[in-house]
């Protein structure tokens, strides 16, 4: 039988120098939902991808004096680097200066102007130039963007426009009809009353005062309006217009299209009229999230508030973000971050309950059975609560997700967690393990923790997909249990499953020492950093003096020890004997290097860089190898002859 599919998207972000932890917020949560049908069998699709065109990208790059492919190209990079560490399982990046998207959208633009949708005219009126948005007087908030608050441009120039009017009545019969298409209820509410009730207006659709944008194949002097533009992407990237791809009808109707609150109206309005103009089906759902907040404001750029998210995964890992977002921010309305509700939340639900649950239970089975549970059992009534909690995990789960209820979702896991860990103080299994003649009561207690615990760990996956593995390790899951089918009931661990004790999970966290260092490295990572000066050798990095390239220390150092980074196929951990007294490195050369070839070797190390950590391993400094062509890479090896510690010059 064929899968059932599930398209999901993100909104296609505009290049910013600087994506904050608001923007990791609605893609981790579009990733969680993408990996929680992935778990359950579904044919997933997830799409994000970058929103290039616009007066505003022209007018950045001029001011750099880079031409706007070169500066889009540059951000673009640092925006898959973000998704990368923060573990998003995208299955398509688009981008709208793709060829085959832009080619696509000229065909839709086209096919409106033709058939009458789309006409020429002259527009006059008022323009948000960080929005990409045009507004009517009425829309106006004190005479500023009602999105972003900045001030508003009189704009006056031949146009073309979309008969948005047209379809004023056919998107509230739609509305009525589809009562589930936009959530939260409030935002269909905020649709209607704020801007189809006053009027629909028709929409510009193309501009001739900048250039960067996609050419109005006919009338080549316009360019196509942004919104027209990134909305097509969620079709384009199927494959419709083009044959890029050909999945369109396979995977068309969306499921959701997962946006922020600012931009609802672009696709609960706009983009549903074009679909209708297109006589194609509209998505099945909108879902417009809240934002997330800063001491009473929203996170921005210009005014200096942004978390930036590299920061906090490098120093808490991952998955504890990814759990906080899920978590702590009620899905649909506004929530509020703090580093110190951060810290909080680390320490109160994934040091304690989780972390400390995982490694009490395993402590106990090595302590009392030498690491593998005997197969006698011995059940009491006390035991029913916590496995009929574990046995009805699944769907409980599975209904909040359906309703995009994220941290219901995760607190429904997390009851579970907390009820294990009270199941320890009311079955006490230190003064079980005191009595010979408990023996098997003993073992029952421990393997109705386990096997709570891997239930628990396979739903947490879609949420932290690298803790979850680390505790099926601890704990002896073995892979053909961290399925979907495998917590619809109680008692699939072997009777005789063994466990290993493996690194402290969450380590707690000195929250009043840790609140000012954290404060510390965020006001550097928001430094301003230098303007590179391009090079004049094509292919060459931007050009640095001599005094930024004498900051690198370079040292030669050998290599005394090299094994693999557990669960991370590319990495390996090196011991260096550096002259210095020694240090750890970890790197990414575990696809052309065995771990035995290295050891006694020397290379050379950038040996001043700021300490990292890898998949929780801490990285001192940078081993230097070469780019040997394509998909192959080079360690640059010393002659033996060179002693540890050497300074390169």
């Amino acid at each position: 039988m064929e899968k059932k599919t599930f398209y999901i998207t993100t909104p296609i972000y505009y290049p910013s120098d600087k994506l904050h932890i608001g923007h990791a917020y609605c893609t981790v949560a579009a990733d969680t939902m993408a990996r929680f049908k992935r778990l359950q069998g579904y044919d997933v699709m997830f799409l994000t991808g970058t929103d290039e065109h616009g007066q505003k990208i022209e007018d950045i790059a001029k001011a750099k004096g880079m031409t706007p492919k070169a500066y889009v190209d540059g951000v673009v990079a640092g925006i898959k680097d973000l998704w990368k560490l923060m573990n998003i399982s995208n299955d398509r990046f688009i981008r709208t200066t793709d060829d085959y998207h832009e080619q696509a959208v000229q065909k839709i633009f086209k096919r409106l102007y033709e058939q009458g949708d789309i006409y020429k005219g002259e527009y006059k009126g008022k323009y948000c130039k960080p929005c990409e948005s045009f507004w009517t007087d009425s829309q106006l908030v004190d005479g500023k963007c009602p999105d972003c608050g900045r001030e508003v441009v009189e704009a006056h120039e031949e146009a073309y426009f979309f008969r948005l009017s047209a379809y004023a009545d056919r998107l509230v019969k739609y509305y009525e009809e589809h009562p589930d298409f936009m959530e939260p209820q409030s935002r269909l509410n905020e649709m209607i009353n704020n801007f189809i009730k006053p009027g629909l207006e028709d929409l510009c659709v193309s501009r001739t005062s900048f250039k960067w944008g996609i050419p109005v194949d006919f009338d080549p002097n316009h360019v196509v309006y942004v919104w027209v533009d990134a909305l097509s992407n969620y079709i384009t990237a199927l494959g419709y217009g083009n044959d890029k791809y050909h999945d369109f009808d396979k995977y068309w109707p969306a499921d959701v299209h997962l946006v922020g609150k600012e931009i609802m109206r672009f696709h609960s309005i706009i983009w549903p009229a074009m679909l209708m103009a297109l006589d194609l089906p509209l998505p099945k759902k909108v879902f417009g999230h809240g934002w997330l907040l800063l001491e009473g404001g929203k996170m921005s750029k210009s005014k200096g508030n942004v978390v930036d998210p590299v920061v906090l995964c490098n120093r808490y890992g991952v998955d504890a973000i990814r759990y906080f977002l899920m978590r702590e921010i009620p899905f649909g309305s506004d929530g509020v971050f703090s580093n110190e509700s951060l810290i909080t939340r680390i320490n109160s639900d994934l040091a304690n309950d989780l972390g400390n649950l995982v490694s009490r239970t395993v402590s106990m089975v090595e302590k009392y059975f030498g690491g593998t549970l005997p197969v006698e059992r011995e059940a009491e009534p006390l035991d029913d609560e916590l496995i009929a909690m574990a046995q009805g995990l699944r769907d409980k789960v599975a209904d909040n997700i359906d309703r995009f209820q994220l941290p219901q979702a995760l607190g429904e896991i997390f009851k579970l967690i907390s009820r294990s860990n009270k199941y320890i103080d009311e079955t006490t299994p230190w003064a079980l393990g005191k009595d010979e003649s408990k023996r098997a009561r003993l073992a029952t207690v421990l393997y109705n923790l386990l096997e709570s615990i891997r239930v628990a760990s396979v739903l947490l996956t879609p949420f932290m997909p690298q803790t979850a593995p680390k505790i099926w390790e601890q704990v002896g899951v073995p892979q053909e249990l961290t399925t979907w089918e495998s917590v619809a009931s109680f008692g699939q661990l072997p009777a005789e499953v063994t466990v290993k004790k493996g690194e402290t999970l969450f380590p707690r966290i000195d929250l009043a020492k840790e609140l000012q260092e954290l404060e510390e490295a965020m006001k550097a990572a928001q430094q301003p950093k230098e303007e590179k000066k391009e090079s004049a050798v094509p292919g060459i990095a931007p050009l640095i003096d001599i005094d930024t390239f004498m900051k690198g220390d370079l040292r030669v150092a050998k290599i005394v020890e090299c094994v693999p980074v557990k669960r991370a196929k590319k990495l390996l951990k090196l011991q260096l004997d550096d002259g210095l007294g020694g240090r750890q490195v970890v790197s990414g050369i575990a696809p052309w290097y065995k771990p035995e070839d290295l050891v006694g070797k020397k290379v050379i190390i950038v040996a001043n860089l700021q300490p990292v950590k890898l998949c929780g391993e801490e990285s001192q400094g940078m081993i230097l190898a070469a780019d040997a062509g394509e998909n192959d890479v080079k360690v640059l090896f010393v002659d033996d002859s060179v002693p540890a510690g050497s300074k390169i010059h």
